[in-house]
């Protein structure tokens, strides 16, 4: 199942910059590699996945996601608030009505998203961990990952502190002492975590937040003990202005700079949002290797802004793509992110802001140099086959010119024809045949009624 030949697409877009972004043929991939790429010949009993008018691309990298948030999609309190407010009114109110079945159920709904929009690898931040659970969240999440057959890492989260909101009240917020915290964290990578290039599990260590989920005396204990593991490191930071207003108050530094004097930043570090960076920051980021995992439909739902990913780009800078939680993006798919992405930076910016072939790099190589899988998010000889084959048959794709862009430029809802990580199977003739898709509608009925009357 591991050895086949692609052909007749329409194109190619490698995830490589400049010239090399696009390329056209067929691709023959032999035991989950990529072996060859042109004008090639199937060879006697060989399989053949037909991708006629499709575009083949590396499989999309999402960097940064809350996948129990997938049953808390679209909750009234929370629909026309800012960050503060939603995250009192919605995951913080909500997080402690969650049990097992609803664990399982909302990774399921969000890995199917992830995966029939073309995603093969996710990158999972779950950060509640209470003493109220009777379920392990990330047993949950590595077994429903495997059973899609995606890379998947978890970006173990957490706080040893609460964080006080704008008004009103919030389940409290469960939290940990910090040695607590890190041995958890040390557990979940000895049974979790493989380094390999070709990984399919792997942990992160990724305190919710640095400025309100930890200790100022905290922050280079959590880098010392995330490196001596072998860890990243991953949180949100600068997702609004609020963030900057704290460092700014507190140690009279932006929030970058802030962490920069405590280990926080270097090419094993990504962060979600930065929305609010300026030109220092992003200097910064740029010069250490330190990723931005781009959130635009989360960021734009919550009003928080358009973060510089441009402009990091620009500057050399790792810029990743990400969906973020279903609460704050009920799109949680990566073909709406790359659309998204591609037209908020030219509507505030300029036509000149990025281009289609740029954004599709963050969602793949972007996204792959963000969370350490170098055998990944590109589409050339001797990288994994992890691809996605997007159908361009739907309406919304008839009449373009530069036809290869569509996956990219049109929006909607993406049809992904078959994906494939190191090779293997992972959507099929547009689907995902083990999965019981009537099923998983009901249960996840069922689970937003219950989670609705237990307010």
């Amino acid at each position: 199942m591991t050895d086949f030949v692609i052909t007749g697409a329409v194109g190619i877009l490698t995830g490589l910059p400049g010239a090399a972004a696009r390329a056209a043929g067929d691709i023959r991939v032999r035991g989950g590699v990529i072996a060859e790429l042109g004008d090639l010949r199937p060879e006697p009993g060989e399989r053949v996945v037909d991708a006629a008018g499709a575009v083949v691309t590396p499989g999309l990298v999402n960097t940064h996601h809350h996948l129990f948030q997938s049953v808390l999609k679209a909750v009234p309190e929370g629909m026309n608030e800012a960050l503060a407010a939603w995250l009192r009114l919605v995951p913080y109110a909500y997080w402690d009505r969650l049990d097992e079945e609803a664990m399982g159920v909302a990774a399921t709904i969000g890995l199917a998203e992830l995966a029939l929009s073309g995603a093969t690898t996710v990158a999972d931040h779950h950060y509640f961990y209470s003493e109220r659970y009777d379920f392990d969240p990330d047993a949950i999440l590595f077994e429903t990952a495997q059973r899609f057959g995606l890379r998947f890492v978890l970006a173990r989260g957490g706080a040893t502190k609460g964080r006080a909101f704008d008004s009103g009240r919030a389940a409290p917020l469960p939290t940990e002492p910090l040695d607590r915290m890190i041995a958890a964290v040390e557990a979940a990578a000895r049974r979790w975590h493989d380094p390999s290039p070709t990984s399919m599990r792997r942990v992160a260590f990724a305190p919710t937040t640095p400025t309100f989920s930890l200790e100022e005396g905290e922050l280079r204990e959590v880098a010392a003990a995330a490196r001596s593991m072998g860890l990243r490191l991953h949180s949100h930071l600068s997702e609004t202005i609020d963030y900057v207003t704290y460092t700014m108050a507190r140690y009279a530094q932006r929030p970058v700079e802030w962490l920069a004097g405590h280990g926080w930043l270097g090419p094993d570090v990504w962060f979600a949002h930065l929305v609010e960076c300026d030109e220092a920051e992003l200097r910064l980021l740029a010069e250490t290797g330190t990723a931005m995992a781009h959130c635009p439909q989360a960021n734009a739902r919550l009003g928080s802004g358009i973060a510089p990913a441009d402009r990091l780009h620009a500057l050399g800078g790792t810029v990743s793509l990400a969906v973020d939680g279903a609460a704050a993006n009920e799109a949680a798919d990566m073909a709406s992110a790359l659309y998204a992405a591609f037209s908020l930076h030219r509507a505030q910016k300029g036509a000149a802001a990025t281009t289609a072939e740029t954004v599709l790099h963050w969602a793949t190589a972007g996204g792959a140099r963000a969370l350490g899988f170098d055998a990944i998010g590109t589409i050339e000889p001797g990288k994994q086959a992890d691809l996605a084959i997007f159908d361009l048959g739907a309406p919304r794709y008839l009449g373009q010119h530069d036809r290869v862009l569509g996956p990219v430029i049109s929006g909607g809802g993406a049809r992904v024809r078959h994906s494939f990580v190191d090779g293997r199977p992972v959507v099929e003739g547009g689907t995902l045949p083990w999965l019981d898709l009537d099923r998983l509608s009901a249960d996840a009925g069922r689970i937003v009624a219950r989670i609705a009357r237990a307010g």
